[in-house]
């Protein structure tokens, strides 16, 4: 719900922590994509209890899409839905894939600090992802086909690095373009 580009002011942390309580949030960010069955999600939420991923998670599914969460589950298990619900982020899940962070998403205690600090979901969440980064790929290798993949210019030289990205980011734009061609057409 951020950009994090900025911490504190106009789009920081206090203003996205409040926007991921808004009920309706969700629908009204859905109604920029043209999506269909064909899709899939990927919902992201460490408690797994704020009420936008949770009404994502139900609105994909209500839409035939399938979901797949990362969570922390010890922290999503111990946390209190904020949905007026009460349900979570797995209970709108196809398949649940956990983060392994603890409860409250911090790792390090420090002597004389009250609360521990160090959040350990974007470790376990960066090598989740990159392990799915990895296994599409190798998916896409052993039926013929070549993932688009951003190589350093030290791997692949300074022309074929450069190829590969301008190549990996006009086809992200033609599969994109995709998701908003269906917008404001009557069905």
């Amino acid at each position: 719900l951020t950009y994090h580009n900025t911490v504190v002011g106009a789009n920081g942390q206090r203003q996205a922590m409040f926007l991921e309580s808004q009920s309706g949030l969700a629908e009204q960010i859905l109604r920029n994509f043209d999506l269909s069955e064909q899709d899939s999600a990927l919902v992201i939420s460490s408690s797994g209890c704020n009420t936008v991923s949770i009404e994502m998670a139900q609105l994909f599914r209500q839409r035939g899409i399938r979901v797949v969460v990362l969570v922390s589950l010890d922290y999503c298990r111990a946390s209190t839905s904020r949905s007026p619900a009460g349900d979570k982020l797995v209970d709108h899940a196809d398949l649940v894939l956990d983060t392994g962070a603890p409860v409250g998403d911090a790792m390090v205690t420090i002597p004389g600090l009250q609360t521990p600090v160090c959040p350990g979901s974007t470790v376990g969440g960066a090598m989740v992802v990159n392990a799915i980064k990895a296994a599409c790929a190798s998916r896409l290798v052993a039926a013929g086909g070549m993932p688009p993949v951003l190589t350093a210019s030290c791997l692949a030289g300074e022309d074929r690095s450069r190829e590969l990205f301008e190549a990996a980011y006009d086809e992200h734009a033609r599969r994109l373009a995709r998701l908003f061609e269906g917008l404001g057409l009557e069905s």
